[in-house]
């Protein structure tokens, strides 16, 4: 009986951090839509000043895999020694930056 609780009790906690996760959309609009815009382009006062490229764009989409989208998105990007977008690992499960990765996908024209 005891074996069972535990192995219950083990499901119960990977079960819930799956029941908090919010949906791409909503990382994308909670972590991302200041700088690079809400579909994607930009065209955010941010995105124009750090120069960002567009996602809406099949050329730019193309110049990266989803792995190194996904690095990003959770690692950060650093140039040059100085950090350029932070990481999100801290606020992301896995599955919401792989998530995050497929709504980028789609901003492609």
């Amino acid at each position: 009986m005891k074996t069972k609780m535990v192995v219950l009790a083990g499901l119960l906690a990977a079960a819930v951090p799956a029941a908090f996760a919010a949906d791409a959309k909503t990382n994308w609009e909670d972590h991302c839509a200041r700088c690079h815009g809400a579909t994607g382009k930009a065209d955010s006062k941010m995105g124009q000043k750090l120069k960002l490229r567009d996602y809406s764009d099949p050329k730019v989409q193309a110049a990266f895999t989803d792995e190194q989208l996904l690095e990003a998105t959770m690692k950060g990007v650093i140039v040059d020694g100085k950090e350029k977008m932070k990481g999100y690992a801290d606020k992301l499960s896995a599955d919401e930056g792989k998530e995050l990765v497929k709504l980028i996908r789609s901003f492609k024209s």
